[in-house]
């Protein structure tokens, strides 16, 4: 593999590969306000040494003071290294009194004299306003000689949105592009990365999302895994419900990293079905995720102290996040590494509506679901995930989100109107590989939790 130039961020490195081509010439573009500034100086930080520095340049579009000043508040911003193997020169006067042939002289100046390994043009995009089209173009040629001279990675850094790229001539001698977008959808927005270009190599494609954080960049690739058809080691043992009635009607519980769809309207027990089925766990030596878009942790520690359990019982992980600013894509990497700190054997979702409304589109949403249902049943990890359902009574549809199919076993809870009472029902509808019982029967939630009756006698219908 070719040497690869790192952005220090492990995930934003296997976005592109293993990293960005050393000695090549990479466009970070972006609207302003992406981050643009603050992934280049992140690379800056990263790679610089006194052997092989950092060159950043700054011409006119953002003063040079505000980019040092904001540049102080970054984590990895190191003051001692600035002037030992970070420098910073300000192009903004040389351009104004000189043009675009005093920028390229004071360049091969700085070159010679710093020998870096990092050359930061920020904007790059200012320079084209300083020449015509053809005036333009032999700058570019003139400026990637020079640097070819005695190679280092460049990182040129413009307000360009994507529909640029076909006209502006210096994409066409770029070895990477990076795109960094905002997108709003309601009162939701949501930051994007995109890999445009990356020449020689592989890398991911698709919008990644990101955060801009005092660290730099945090991204998180999209999760959307290949079908994989290798073989992987199913455990034969049964993971309990937590109610034991219910286990009877599954033939003995559910199967070892299966996944479990709970479906009912609200207020019906779909989140109690899933605390028995991780406490019951933890209970037996498994350790269990509780993560919850629905209850704050306040709220549902009273929940489940009334039912006897605690959520500071050991083997108990909660993973609590408000559904008013969450990311998926954030929100699913913090719980596959949750689930790996702590050896979780089970997991509670709830809810995937509140999930749904997190994601940029259906589809995403989707492909998000299906790589996660993947990646713990290749884990041995048993999901459990609850979804609310529009229809109080006559239940006419299962899942808006296409997961039912995803799932393998379905558990629906209903409303059913008895004369001047309502009592809620359970039904078993879908167990994959193995038998079910499809009753409906009749539960009731009491202080030792969930408890299962016998089946109606005259079952009613779905519809």
């Amino acid at each position: 593999m070719s040497e690869r130039l790192s952005s220090g961020h492990p995930r934003l490195d296997g976005v592109l590969g293993g990293g960005l081509p050393a000695n090549g010439i990479n466009m970070l573009i972006g609207l302003p306000g992406t981050g643009k500034t603050i992934v280049a100086q992140q690379y800056v930080f990263t790679n610089a040494t006194p052997e092989r520095p950092a060159l950043y340049l700054a011409t006119v579009s953002e003063p040079f003071d505000k980019i040092l000043r904001y540049g102080q508040k970054l984590g990895f911003f190191d003051r001692n290294a600035v002037g030992r193997s970070v420098f910073y020169e300000d192009l903004g006067t040389l351009l104004n009194e000189g043009g675009l042939p005093a920028v390229l002289e004071q360049v091969s100046t700085l070159i010679k004299e710093r020998r870096p390994g990092i050359i930061v043009i920020d904007s790059f995009k200012a320079l084209s306003a300083y020449a015509t089209g053809a005036e333009f173009r032999s700058f570019l040629h003139d400026l990637a000689r020079h640097l070819s001279v005695f190679p280092a990675s460049s990182l040129w850094v413009g307000e360009y949105g994507e529909d640029e790229i076909a006209a502006a001539p210096e994409f066409a001698v770029a070895d990477a592009i990076i795109a960094l977008s905002t997108t709003r959808a309601a009162e939701r927005e949501t930051r994007s990365l995109r890999i445009l270009k990356l020449r020689g190599s592989d890398f991911a494609p698709g919008s990644h999302a990101y955060r801009v954080t005092e660290n730099g960049l945090d991204v998180f690739p999209r999760l959307a895994d290949p079908v994989d058809i290798s073989d992987y080691a199913l455990d034969p043992v049964r993971q309990s419900s937590g109610v034991a009635a219910l286990d009877g009607m599954l033939a003995d519980g559910y199967w070892q990293g299966a996944s479990t769809l709970c479906a009912g309207p609200s207020g019906c027990g779909k989140t109690l079905m899933g605390l028995h089925f991780v406490f019951n766990g933890v209970r037996q030596g498994e350790p269990g995720v509780l993560a919850t878009l629905q209850e704050h942790p306040t709220q549902l520690a009273r929940i489940v102290e009334g039912f006897g359990w605690s959520l500071d019982e050991e083997g108990v992980e909660l993973m609590y996040r408000s559904p008013v600013n969450v990311y998926i894509d954030e929100w699913v990497y913090d719980l596959l590494g949750a689930v790996e700190r702590t050896g979780a054997r089970r997991v509670l979702i709830d809810s995937l509506t509140d999930l749904q409304l997190a994601s940029p589109d259906e589809t995403r949403f989707r492909e998000y679901m299906y790589s996660l249902v993947q990646r713990l049943s290749r884990q041995g990890v048993g999901l459990f995930m609850t979804s609310e359902l529009p229809d109080l009574f006559q239940v006419t549809r299962l899942s808006q989100f296409g997961v039912s199919h995803l799932s393998d076993n379905v558990v629906l809870l209903q409303y059913i109107r008895d004369e001047s009472a309502v009592r809620r029902a359970l039904t078993v509808l879908k167990t994959r590989a193995s038998r079910h019982e499809p009753e409906i029967r009749e539960f009731k939630i009491a202080p030792e939790g969930i408890t299962l009756g016998e089946p109606f006698v005259a079952a009613p219908a779905f519809e």
